[in-house]
């Protein structure tokens, strides 16, 4: 079922059969749809373990919209979540999983119920490395705090998948990597992400999803989230090559970049035999005001990195195409004269990734693809070992 059709089914409640219900949202199962589920968001609004509850008009559409714009964000730098598409103001469809009964909480600072549970710690303390905590779900003992060692200890099933010191491993670095993301676009709103909490859940293919809802039952914010999957300052990759025949090489670097969050300009410009025309284009991306890094893509003798390093305050990187004389010529690319300060990567999607590096900072979603990139290895490799076991 194509997600148009998909969309356009479960947005009829006879095609919907209740599966659960939560303090704050429904989960539906979509008839003939065994991959997919509909969550539909309440006007519950909840506290102390739904000791209080009331029911606030409207308070649906907010909580739904603020999940849609967060999964949407997460969605956008390449997190692995179960969320698809919203297809309503209350509604949106997820991939269909089993939730782990771990409520895992990242704090930036100490207040509320930590406070509570770590006396003589101070309202305001900042945690650099982030505190994070994890709670089993149970209502009926007030979702007890849980060590990583009782988590393992306790054989936790879901589906096929047991819930050992690598999944936890793996749930912790997901749960970072969010809050990290979250806190980078929270701050474009003069806003500070004080702490968060979300779960994860278990896909028939034994994937670990980030899951349920992210909304403002979630979190304490003061903002609104649209703004997240938009970003605020284009960053650009000025990728300069000596000569045409490197073309090839140059855009696999220009796609890298792009894969990133990066826009990204291919110019031809040689240093040696047309360094005024290297020069004019290295003062229009200077004079730009746009945060900009230079890789410069020059063979045998190469000077177009240094020049363009010596003449501009731009950050310059050397990727050098290969060759058969390429263990002779990277010498011109390694040794700089002194006050030139430019590097050398050999690889094009290295290269990529360390412009993005270096542009990170100006760039929410660049920062989040980033760190997602840097997730997406552990993933890999936590899936490596469950293969081999």
């Amino acid at each position: 079922m194509s997600s148009r059709t998909l969309a356009s089914f479960a947005s009829k409640q006879e095609n919907l059969e209740l599966l659960a219900e939560g303090k704050t949202k429904q989960i539906y199962g979509i008839k003939g749809e065994k991959d997919y589920v509909l969550i539909r968001s309440k006007d519950s609004l909840t506290a102390f373990n739904a000791e209080r509850k009331n029911e606030l008009e409207g308070k649906s559409k907010i909580a739904s919209k603020t999940t849609v714009n967060v999964f949407e964000y997460l969605q956008l730098l390449g997190l692995p979540t179960h969320f698809e598409q919203s297809i309503s103001d209350t509604e949106f469809i997820a991939r269909k999983c089993t939730m782990i009964p771990i409520e895992w909480v990242a704090r930036r600072v100490a207040t509320g119920s930590f406070l509570k549970r770590n006396p003589g710690v101070k309202e305001g303390f900042r945690f650099n490395e982030l505190k994070l905590e994890t709670f089993f779900k149970d209502d009926a003992n007030d979702d007890p705090q849980w060590t990583d060692e009782q988590i393992v200890s306790n054989g936790l099933m879901i589906d096929h998948l047991r819930i050992g010191r690598d999944e936890i491993s793996l749930m912790k670095k997901m749960t970072k990597l969010v809050f990290r993301a979250l806190e980078k676009a929270w701050a474009l709103e003069n806003s500070a992400l004080i702490d968060m909490k979300i779960e994860f859940g278990v896909t028939v293919e034994g994937e670990i999803l980030l899951a349920d809802v992210i909304d403002n039952d979630s979190w304490r914010v003061m903002e609104i989230t649209s703004t997240f999957s938009k970003p605020r300052k284009p960053c650009h990759v000025l990728v300069i090559m000596g000569s045409g025949s490197d073309g090839v090489f140059a855009r696999k670097i220009s796609d890298a970049a792009k894969s990133f969050g990066l826009e990204a300009t291919l110019k031809v410009s040689s240093a040696h035999k047309t360094t005024s025309n290297t020069l004019e284009v290295l003062a229009e991306f200077e004079d730009s005001g746009v945060p900009t890094v230079v890789i410069a893509v020059a063979g045998r003798s190469n000077g177009l990195g240094p020049v363009i390093a010596g003449n501009s305050s731009l950050p310059v990187i050397n990727c050098p195409p290969p060759s058969e004389s390429l263990s002779l010529d990277i010498w011109s690319s390694l040794r700089m004269p002194n006050g030139i300060g430019c590097t050398t990567v050999l690889d094009p999607s290295e290269a990529a990734l360390a412009a993005a590096k270096i542009l990170a900072s100006h760039n929410h979603i660049v920062f989040g693809k980033v760190l997602t990139a840097q997730l997406q290895n552990q993933i890999n490799i936590y899936n490596a070992n469950r293969k081999l076991e």
